[in-house]
């Protein structure tokens, strides 16, 4: 199978040596996304609600240049700083994501990239 590297500019550009994403055959999995502001690449200021706003946008992105969307996510794993911002971490999840949720796992670690408070990955599957 073919594999290839999603970039878009629309989202932070990696920060190490990884791709945004790599979509292969029909299934595209995304690196984790941290709330950076992609003009700025820049923590955005503000709680987690924020965070994870931030976070969720730059998922999008990321799965819109791989030709898919966050309707068509089937796995995610959320990363936090800290487990009591999860019902926040929730809300902000649940108007993303809406009926029909993927499949989810939740762990706080110890600490994340640049002092985030939340990162997502996701697994898509392509349009």
């Amino acid at each position: 199978m073919e594999r290839r590297i999603i970039h878009t500019d629309n989202a932070p550009k990696a920060i190490g040596p990884y791709s945004q994403a790599i979509r292969t055959g029909d299934f595209i999995f995304t690196a984790g996304q941290i709330p950076l502001d992609p003009a700025t690449m820049k923590i955005v200021e503000g709680d987690i609600t924020a965070q994870t706003r931030r976070v969720l946008t730059n998922l999008s992105h990321v799965l819109h240049a791989a030709g898919s969307s966050l309707s068509r996510v089937v796995k995610t794993t959320v990363f936090l700083a800290d487990l009591n911002d999860f019902a926040a971490m929730n809300a902000v999840y649940a108007e993303f994501f809406g009926e029909q949720p993927p499949a989810r796992s939740t762990v706080q670690v110890a600490k994340l990239p640049a002092g985030a408070l939340v990162e997502i990955e996701a697994i898509a599957i392509a349009n």
